[in-house]
């Protein structure tokens, strides 16, 4: 837990009040970036990002190809496109086929966070109507990756984590609430080691 200096969630159908309530407990110091995949119509491009910052302290915003990563930033999946994380710590976005039906894929942010961040990401799967995600979600525990997967008992729609959890059964199963819980301890952590 003490290595982890980057957060991939990825989410679909049922997260959004699971996000809002993340994003409402992070403090405006929270020292690490952010990934956020969520699942939304590729026709509505503006608003989201919007309705996310009414809870957010944290400045969320969507990237453009090869921006660079910076902490106390929330990385929001643009509608309609992949986004990757690139060595040398840059965003890549990719308009090619969608995984999964799904264009952002939570898979891609996944796997690509898991070959360049390693065992220093934390990688967390919410509520979601397909499996996207469930091999991402392999193959971050597979490279050392901290991974979360939101308790299917606690989902709206389980279809997701069950999937996740069907492919690797390791993962740490938690509710919506232990993952707010568990995301504060890990900030308490990180500010305790700079003082």
């Amino acid at each position: 837990m003490e290595n982890i200096k980057y957060i991939v969630i990825g989410g679909s159908a049922g997260s959004f009040q699971t996000i809002t309530s993340i994003l409402d407990i992070l403090p405006e110091d929270f020292n690490f970036p952010v990934f956020l995949v969520l699942h939304r119509l590729k026709q509505v491009r503006t608003g989201f990002v919007e309705a996310l910052s009414i809870k957010s302290k944290l400045k969320i915003l969507e990237p453009i190809d090869k921006e660079r990563i910076l902490p106390q930033r929330v990385y929001l999946s643009p509608a309609n496109y992949h986004m990757y994380i690139e060595p040398g710590n840059f965003i890549g976005l990719s308009t090619e086929e969608p995984v999964n039906h799904s264009r952002p894929a939570i898979d891609i942010t996944l796997a690509s966070g898991a070959y360049v961040f390693g065992n220093q990401m934390l990688a967390i799967l919410l509520s979601g109507a397909n499996r996207d995600g469930a091999a991402g979600m392999k193959t971050a525990y597979e490279a050392g990756a901290f991974t979360i997967v939101q308790d299917p008992d606690d989902c709206q729609v389980n279809t997701m984590t069950k999937a996740a959890i069907s492919k690797i059964s390791e993962h740490r199963i938690m509710t919506a609430e232990d993952i707010v819980k568990f995301l504060l301890k890990l900030d308490e952590n990180a500010k305790k080691q700079y003082i």
